[in-house]
């Protein structure tokens, strides 16, 4: 009897090793299984800060007074949410507003960026990167951020090689409907991009987000390289902030959306007074939290640009291989015609 107990033991022990082998074990995907590709994945964002003053969609409105936060964190975020003086781009800039909702999502508020919530988290998401704690979002915080939305999009991850994706034969692209378009221009993407661009529009009306003054209606989508580096040459403007030699919009997969314009500009200008009306619109705060799920990844200093990484880009030729007119440092107004 007492060997028929220890055998049952052993028999016991036996099958817990080789079940704890299997979990730890790592496993080998099917050969025919998709493959997750290598690099930053777009994933779903789950929440954003509210427009300031707005109350809050889920939980306790109260909740936002709570928190885990240092001392005066909550008021230095409120004072220099649009007195910051800093140049996250290069260029200076004053107050922070306009990258609230990306950094809401990145440290999972769901508060506003002037409360002790989001401070909290936010000293949460410093701690757990190895920078001080402090609840204050500051140039040192940003700047831990911004790469890592930079290399969500696969074309800046192949710029940084010095590489230049290729542009698709143009009777492969597909045409947007003209209500689909800003003021019915002609714009046309690769079709899988096209889909999830229509899919992902009619979440957004199902969500609520209203499209009838045209928001979330597509201004530029695919622009012919050629096209590109005519405007280069002509304009001498093309390696600052807004333009380059090489454009995601070569690719076919690259949208720019109409969100929101501020009295008197165009919905790509990026003046910031533009910018930031762009960053206050429900469209783009449902973009920051939803756009992921369809593929879409942004460029944070423009909200109106976002790249579809469904598929992958056509293949690269080196940058300093394209025409280089025009990306010459601009110091002078250019000429007039």
């Amino acid at each position: 009897m007492r060997a028929l107990r220890r055998l049952m033991l052993g028999l016991v022990l036996l099958i817990g090793a080789a079940g704890g082998l299997w979990l730890w074990w790592p496993s080998t995907p099917d050969s025919d299984a998709p493959q997750r590709a290598e690099g930053p994945q777009s994933a779903y964002i789950p929440s954003i800060d509210p427009p300031a003053g707005s109350p809050m969609r889920v939980g306790d409105p109260g909740a936002c007074d709570q928190g885990a936060a240092p001392v005066g964190a909550a008021a230095a975020n409120a004072l220099s949410l649009s007195a910051l003086a800093w140049s996250p781009f290069g260029k200076p800039e004053q107050g922070w507003e306009i990258y609230a909702p990306r950094i809401a999502a990145e440290i999972g508020a769901t508060c506003g960026p002037q409360t002790q919530a989001f401070a909290a988290a936010l000293a949460r998401w410093q701690g757990a990167r190895g920078l001080r704690p402090s609840g204050v979002l500051d140039p040192e915080t940003f700047a831990a951020m911004a790469p890592g939305w930079h290399l969500a999009r696969p074309f800046v991850r192949v710029n940084r090689q010095g590489l230049c994706p290729g542009a698709p034969p143009e009777a492969m692209l597909v045409s947007a409907t003209p209500a689909e378009t800003y003021g019915g221009k002609a714009v046309r993407l690769r079709p899988a991009a096209m889909a999830a661009y229509r899919r992902m529009v009619e979440a957004a009306r199902a969500d609520g987000v209203s499209t009838r003054t045209g928001q979330l209606a597509i201004f530029s989508g695919f622009r012919a390289p050629d096209a590109d580096a005519a405007r280069c040459a002509r304009e001498r403007n093309c390696q600052g902030l807004v333009r380059t030699i090489c454009s995601a919009h070569r690719t076919g997969l690259a949208v720019d959306l109409v969100l929101e314009r501020a009295p008197g500009f165009g919905p790509a200008s990026a003046d910031d007074a533009n910018r930031l009306a762009m960053a206050r619109s429900p469209a783009y705060r449902w973009m920051v939290a939803h756009a992921g799920r369809f593929g879409f990844v942004n460029y944070v200093y423009e909200p109106w640009h976002w790249e579809w990484t469904g598929e992958p880009l056509l293949p690269e030729r080196p940058i300093s291989s394209l025409p280089q007119a025009g990306s010459e440092p601009v110091t002078d107004p250019p000429p007039e015609p």
